[in-house]
Order: structure tokens, then C-alpha cells, then sequence
């Protein structure tokens, strides 16, 4: 008589509750489904669905809203970080987030960027770094790396002419109010791990009332960097992460690697 036996089944991975089920609109090896997912993670595991609003912009991330079942605002082109202070004074009990890209962030909002972060308000954002506008279609960004081409770059990217790359990171390390600031990438699973952990600290300091936090995301544009995703991976690792560091590059807990 042949022995049977019971297997048990456990799920290992599975869709996070927050995330919706939905088609993406991103291009195939886009970056912004995978932050996305890891945001869904973040905010199922930290308990903050029912009191969570995120601020959508103008850029490629306009539709964040689709994704994530939360509440949401939407902001006029680079005023994330104003209509975040609002929310949060008004309901300081409610976790607040802007999601945006580099031309949103670092250009046409640079200013609300650098003011809400100079106050010390007590926001995270999640800042999409990849080095182009994608929404409109391939032209320079603050953030577009020397030599790089762009539709307004054609021979890339010339520093006399057009200046050098923002690190905003950087930018805002000098702020005595600025408490967490941290640079990530999407190229491996095991970049991704690290970048849920830093992000998930800045949703943290929120929670505990720290203050501003700042996680910037190299992420990929097949489309208009005109790569392949492997290719984008590749160029992430070797090219611009020497623009851009990875890492934390200030935390308020002092600890060497971010961690707490």
C-alpha cells in the first residue's frame, strides 16, 4: 500500500495588500512598478494604510494613484512638498509622502524642494532619479549626466553650456533640519532590499516624528536612454552611480550605515 503524505503550503511572496491589481502604463524595465511595489510593502508592513496620503505629481508617476490604494492628492508640476506641508499641519496624525522625478523635484520644484526641507517638515519624500523628463519625451534634465544625449542634448550633455548634474542629496546635507537623506537603486534584488530598508526608515523617522527625509531612487528609462533594461542596469552600475553615490548621506541617528 503506497504511503501518502501532507504537504504544506506557505506563501513565500505574494501581491501586497495595497497594491492594486491593475495593467501598468510604465514602459517595459521602467523602474517606478518596482518602487511600487516595495512602497505597497512598506506601507501593509508599518500598519499605515488607513491614515497614509501620498502626493502624486506631474511626470511619469502622474498615475501613481492607480497603483497604490491609499488616499491621494494630486499637486500642480513641482509643488509636492507644499501641498505635503499643508496636509501634514493640518493632520499632523497622518503619514505623508510625495513621489517624484527629477524633473518635477529638482527643476520646476527645486524651490518647494528647498524650503520644505530647510523648515525641517515632517515628510518623507521618494525621489525618482532618471536623469531625463520621460513624461515629455526625452529632453534634459537637472539631473542628466555630463555627455549624456538627450532629445535637447543631442552630443550630450555639456557642462559649459548647460552646467553639471544636481545631486540633491547633497544639496539639501547642509540643512541643520533635514534629518534623513539616502541614496538607492533598483539594478539587483539585493539593491532593492537595501532600498526598502532606507526607505522604510524615512517612513519610520516619520512615524516617530523626527522630521524631513529625502530617499532618491536611481531608476531606469529604456525608452529614452535607448537601452535595453539590461543595458540600463549596466549603466546605472558603472555610469551613474559615480554621478551619484549610493548610500545615506546624513542621518540624525548617526549610524555608519543608515541603520537604527
Amino acid at each position: 500500500m503506497r504511503e501518502t503524505r501532507t504537504v504544506r503550503c506557505e506563501t513565500l511572496y505574494a501581491r501586497p495588500q495595497c497594491l492594486i491589481d491593475v495593467p501598468t502604463h510604465y514602459c517595459a524595465g521602467c523602474g517606478h512598478g518596482t518602487v511600487h511595489r516595495v512602497l505597497a510593502e512598506i506601507i501593509d508592513e508599518l500598519g499605515i494604510r488607513e491614515r497614509t496620503i501620498g502626493i502624486a505629481p506631474v511626470g511619469c508617476a502622474v498615475l501613481a494613484y492607480d497603483y497604490i490604494d491609499i488616499d491621494w492628492s494630486e499637486a500642480a508640476h513641482g509643488r509636492p512638498p507644499a501641498v505635503a506641508t499643508g496636509l501634514k499641519r493640518v493632520r499632523p496624525d497622518r503619514i505623508v509622502f510625495t513621489y517624484q522625478g527629477d524633473g518635477d523635484l529638482a527643476s520646476i520644484g527645486m524651490a518647494e524642494t528647498i524650503h520644505a526641507a530647510n523648515r525641517g517638515e515632517n515628510i518623507t519624500v521618494i525621489f525618482i532619479n532618471n536623469a531625463v523628463y520621460g513624461m515629455t519625451q526625452g529632453q534634459m534634465a537637472p539631473t542628466t549626466l555630463v555627455g549624456q544625449k538627450t532629445k535637447t542634448t543631442p552630443r550630450g550633455r555639456d557642462p559649459e553650456q548647460d552646467g553639471y548634474p544636481i545631486r540633491v542629496c547633497e544639496l539639501l546635507s547642509g540643512f541643520d533640519r533635514v534629518r534623513f537623506l539616502a541614496r538607492a537603486t533598483v539594478t539587483s534584488a539585493a539593491r532593492v532590499r537595501r532600498m526598502k530598508k532606507l526607505l522604510k526608515k524615512a517612513f519610520r523617522y516619520q512615524i516617530e516624528r523626527v522630521g524631513f527625509s529625502l530617499v532618491e531612487v536611481l531608476s531606469p528609462c529604456p525608452t529614452y536612454w535607448r537601452m535595453t533594461p539590461v543595458e540600463c542596469c549596466e549603466f546605472i552600475e558603472e555610469t551613474m552611480v559615480k554621478s551619484f553615490p549610493l548610500g545615506v548621506i546624513k542621518d540624525v541617528s548617526a549610524g555608519e550605515d543608515g541603520d537604527r
